[in-house]
């Protein structure tokens, strides 16, 4: 796109007089950096993302109160991560870190498991292992 098309529509930024850096062409048609407010796709986008998430870490949440799933399936949903980016963090097969989501075997995980997925939520094992949704 050219320096001039570069979108300024209202966008997540704008709110807070910031803009994003962006490659656009020159009248030269050399690559070049604009600035812009915004772009309405990329918000809608954004915004359809960011409700998708807050969905899923609201049924995580239930699901741990309903005593369905372990605290660890909410704090990897409220970490933006799934099965293979903990398994990772953690250093452990996928196939275990599922297993771990099963209330009953979460309950008899020990401090040393229990480390490695409050370090990777950022957390405490003790805000693991009690963690109470409301």
């Amino acid at each position: 796109m050219k320096k001039e098309e570069v979108p300024q529509d209202k966008g997540n930024l704008s709110n807070k007089n910031m803009r994003e850096l962006v490659y656009a062409t020159d009248e030269k048609g050399n690559y070049t950096t604009a600035l812009s407010t915004g772009w309405e796709p990329k918000t809608i986008a954004l915004s359809n993302s960011i409700e998708e998430i807050s969905e899923r870490i609201a049924i995580a949440k239930e699901q741990v109160k309903n005593n369905e799933v372990s605290p660890i399936c909410y704090f990897m949903e409220f970490s933006r991560m799934d099965i293979a980016v903990l398994s990772s963090y953690v250093g452990m097969w996928q196939w275990r870190v599922k297993r771990h989501f099963k209330p009953k075997i979460f309950a008899g995980l020990s401090d040393k498991i229990l480390q490695k997925y409050a370090d990777a939520f950022n957390i405490s094992v003790a805000e693991l292992r009690n963690f109470k949704p409301h």
